[in-house]
C-alpha cells in the first residue's frame, strides 16, 4: 500500500503537460522545488509561531506559501517557460521581502543560486541569454547586499532566532541545488552512456562481419597496417586468402539459407583454429583472410593443412539436406621490400593457382 502511494505521488509529480517541445525534467524540477518551498514555509511558520507573538509574520509566510501553491498547480496547465518565469519572479519578490523583514544575516539571499542553475538548464542554447541572466542575478545579489547589509530589519531577531532561520535556509537551498544537479546530471550521464554504447555498437558493426561474426575486411586491413608499421612482427608474418570451393553451386542447389549456414560453419572453424594474435576475417563473399603474425611460412602451412582437413570433415545441415564443403588456401609470407599490397596479391595469386590445380589444397 505504501509503495502504491509513493508511485502515485511520483506519477503526479512527473505528469507531463502534454505540450510540444517541453522539457519535462525542468517542469519536474520546478514542482519538486515548489513542494520543498511549501515545506520550508510551513516550517518557518511553525518556528515563527513559537518565537514571535505578532500574527503578521504568519500572514506574511502564508501569502507566499499560497503563491507557490498556485504556481505548482499552474505547472499542470501552462508551458514550462511561463511556469519558470512565474517561479523566478515570485522567488525574487519573496527574497526581497524576507531580507527587508528579517535582515541580511539569515542567508535567504543564497536562494538566487538555484535560480541561476535552473535557468541555465531550462533554456536550450541561447547562451547570451544565460550569461545576461547570470549577470542580472549577480547584480541583484550585490545590490541587496549594499541595501540591506547594515540596515535594521523590520523584525529584529536574536542570535538564536537568526541561527534557526539560517539553518532552515541552508538546508532548503542545498536541497534545491542538489535536486537540480542530480536530475540534470543524471539525464546528461544517461545520454552520454547511450552515446558511448551507440558508438561502441557502430564500431563493432564496422569491425565485425554481421553474418559470420568474424572481423570485417576493414578491420583486417587496419590490423595488417599496424603489424607492418608498429608491431614487433613487422618483418615476420604470413597472410592467407582462402575460398570455399564451388560455393555458387551450394547456393544454386540448396538455396541461400544453406549458403549462409556454410559460411557460418566455416567461420566457426576458422575462429576456433585462428586465435591469439592471429586474425580471421571475412574478406568478401565466400573468401576469408587469415593473418599469422610472428609465424613463418612452413609452420603456417602445416596449420592450414590441418585446418583444410577439418573443414573437409565438417557437415552442414539445413532441414533434410546435409552437405560437406572443401576450401582452397593461398599462403604468402610478407616481404618488407615488396610491401603489403604485393603480399596480398601474392596470396590471391596462389589461391587462384590452387583453384586451377583442382581445389581443396594449400598453395605456398
Amino acid at each position: 500500500m505504501k509503495s502504491k502511494g509513493i508511485k502515485a505521488f511520483v506519477d503526479f509529480i512527473g505528469k507531463d503537460i502534454g505540450g510540444e517541445h517541453e522539457f519535462q525534467k525542468i517542469t519536474v524540477i520546478i514542482r519538486i522545488i515548489l513542494i520543498s518551498l511549501m515545506v520550508y514555509f510551513t516550517a518557518n511558520m511553525i518556528v515563527c509561531d513559537v518565537t514571535f507573538t505578532t500574527p503578521y509574520i504568519l500572514l506574511f509566510y502564508g501569502v507566499f506559501l499560497l503563491s507557490f501553491v498556485g504556481i505548482f498547480f499552474l505547472s499542470y496547465h501552462c508551458v514550462t517557460h511561463v511556469v519558470l518565469w512565474c517561479f523566478n519572479l515570485s522567488t525574487m519578490i519573496w527574497l526581497v521581502a524576507i531580507v527587508q523583514f528579517f535582515g541580511w544575516n539569515i542567508g535567504v539571499q543564497h536562494f538566487l543560486m538555484p535560480l541561476v542553475m535552473l535557468y541555465f538548464f531550462a533554456i536550450e542554447k541561447h547562451y547570451v541569454r544565460k550569461v545576461l541572466y547570470a549577470v542580472f542575478i549577480t547584480f541583484c545579489r550585490i545590490l541587496l547586499f549594499f541595501i540591506y547589509n547594515k540596515k535594521t530589519p523590520v523584525w529584529q531577531l536574536s542570535g538564536g532566532e537568526e541561527n534557526i532561520l539560517q539553518i532552515l535556509n541552508t538546508i532548503t537551498i542545498f536541497w534545491c541545488i542538489s535536486v537540480i544537479a542530480y536530475i540534470c546530471s543524471r539525464n546528461s550521464q544517461e545520454m552520454e552512456e547511450k552515446l558511448i554504447e551507440y558508438n561502441s555498437q557502430l564500431q563493432s558493426q564496422v569491425n565485425t562481419d554481421t553474418l559470420t561474426g568474424l572481423f570485417s575486411r576493414r578491420k583486417a586491413l587496419e590490423y595488417m597496417d599496424w603489424i607492418v608499421t608498429e608491431s614487433k612482427w613487422k618483418n615476420c608474418f604470413c597472410l592467407c586468402i582462402c575460398d570455399i570451393d564451388h560455393f555458387k553451386n551450394v547456393n544454386d542447389t540448396y538455396g541461400h539459407d544453406m549458403g549462409d549456414e556454410v559460411l557460418k560453419a566455416v567461420a566457426g572453424v576458422l575462429e576456433a583454429e585462428v586465435y591469439g594474435s592471429n586474425l580471421a576475417a571475412r574478406w568478401g563473399g565466400e573468401e576469408f583472410l587469415l593473418l599469422f603474425p610472428g609465424h613463418g611460412g612452413s609452420e603456417v602451412y602445416d596449420r592450414l593443412e590441418r585446418l583444410r582437413k577439418r573443414i573437409g570433415e565438417m557437415r552442414v545441415t539445413v532441414g533434410d539436406a546435409a552437405i560437406g564443403v572443401t576450401m582452397t588456401f593461398g599462403l604468402a609470407e610478407y616481404n618488407a621490400q615488396n610491401g603489403l599490397n604485393a603480399t596480398i596479391k601474392e596470396a590471391d595469386r596462389k589461391l587462384y593457382q590452387g583453384k586451377k590445380s583442382g581445389r581443396n589444397t594449400v598453395v605456398f
